[in-house]
């Protein structure tokens, strides 16, 4: 971590607590998913790699089962509550929750638990579908467990915080915190599902990924949690209705099952008699997303950018057309950096808003860098500097627990 945000976490800490003596450094990182969105929930697997940008925890363990979190951001102050297998959630919406997820899923599993007091700092955008709040939901449990000294494999961890973030409302996959504990520096990572499993592929020297916030906040609270939720009925009611027509639903439950027992091309031409409407466009989403991810992966493996890039297009495409999740600033993202000569783009994360991630050659980062600093963000305004809303993404490693 850069030396200011480590210099604001040691003051923050002292300004509310003791010394910092004993004191532990976790870090949880964001991540972009370059393809894949909205299928990980119907057990398919997604693309996604670690970000640069991370949440971080600096700790000290108490003696009590009490836990203290304050952030660095004065928006978001001091959060306390007691560690146990059933903690009343604060109002929705409310910071302190995130923390609350972790550990009531933890002592649920672990039982009696010390707490700790802790100050969090975070340089992942906000609300712009960088999995900010799954970042903040590691980092707490790693702290947790660190203070008690209880081990858990990575991935075992990641599908109980899966389910753990329940307790927000939002109904999730796994993609995030996976790929937020087990990432390898350097590389993307194909994750399946029933069971987790990651498998890291290198990313070729010459490719680069641009992050893009629209500058509209990607909220998974309120409306924005009932559009998410929603989607998740409407594609499990696709694949009911699918396997229903086609005398399936005696063995056939999931869409990875479906998708093993008849190619792509021809479940969508199937499912278009069985189904219309919003229906038809939830199933052909999630079968087309599922495939381009395999033929990505293949792309990416091939050191082949042209075909990963226009992959990443038509799954933009799909994402606004099939599954209206895109908006008009994500539209326009994507268009000025294939106009400006990226090999790709699409919206990623959970969409209505959030970030587009841009796959550009090295030598042509600058200029699409600067063609989205010109065409979009100058004529618009937006809190915090330029670097916080466009940046070079950089493939990083998971989440970490250090000495200070």
């Amino acid at each position: 971590m850069e030396s200011p945000h480590l210099e604001q976490l040691e003051h923050t800490f002292a300004q509310h607590y003791r010394t910092l003596r004993g004191a532990y450094l976790v870090r949880a990182p964001g991540r972009v998913n370059l393809i894949g969105d909205h299928v990980d929930y119907s057990g398919l697997s997604v693309l996604p790699m670690a970000l640069q940008r991370h949440v971080a925890i600096l700790y000290c363990e108490r003696h009590d089962s009490t836990v203290r979190v304050v952030s660095t951001d004065p928006n978001y102050t001091l959060r306390s509550f007691d560690l146990g297998p059933s903690i009343e959630p604060y109002p929705e919406g409310d910071w302190g929750n995130y923390a609350k997820a972790a550990g009531q899923a933890l002592a649920q599993r672990c039982g009696e638990l010390r707490g700790f007091d802790a100050a969090v700092h975070s340089d992942i955008p906000v609300a712009a579908g960088l999995s900010s709040s799954s970042a903040l939901v590691v980092a707490a449990a790693l702290a947790v467990l660190h203070a008690n000294d209880i081990e858990m494999e990575k991935l075992l961890l990641a599908e109980l915080l899966t389910e753990a973030e329940h307790y927000v409302g939002t109904r999730g996959g796994g993609m995030d915190q996976a790929i937020c504990l087990a990432a390898r520096r350097g590389s993307a990572s194909r994750i399946d599902f029933n069971p987790l499993r990651l498998t890291a592929h290198p990313i070729p020297p010459d490719w680069g990924f641009i992050v893009a916030f629209s500058l509209v906040r990607a909220e998974k609270s309120a409306t924005g949690r009932e559009t998410y939720n929603l989607r998740t009925r409407e594609c499990r009611d696709a694949l009911q209705r699918v396997t229903a027509a086609l005398q399936l639903a005696d063995r056939i439950d999931s869409y990875p099952a479906l998708m093993a027992e008849l190619p792509p091309a021809d479940l969508v031409s199937r499912a278009e008699e069985a189904l219309e409407g919003t229906l038809l466009r939830r199933f052909r989403h999630v079968v087309s997303e599922a495939d381009r991810v395999h033929r990505a992966e293949r792309a990416l493996i091939d050191y082949d950018l042209k075909g990963f890039g226009r992959l990443m297009t038509e799954s933009h495409e799909s994402l606004r057309d099939d599954f209206a999740v895109s908006c008009p600033e994500l539209d326009e993202l994507v268009e000025i950096t294939l106009r400006a000569g990226a090999a790709g783009a699409r919206l990623t994360g959970a969409g209505l808003g959030g970030c587009v991630v841009t796959l550009v050659t090295e030598r042509r980062a600058n200029k699409v860098l600067k063609a989205l600093a010109k065409r979009f963000y100058a004529s618009r305004e937006f809190e915090g500097r330029l670097e916080d809303q466009l940046f070079l993404a950089e493939p990083s490693a998971g989440a970490s627990v250090a000495a200070l």
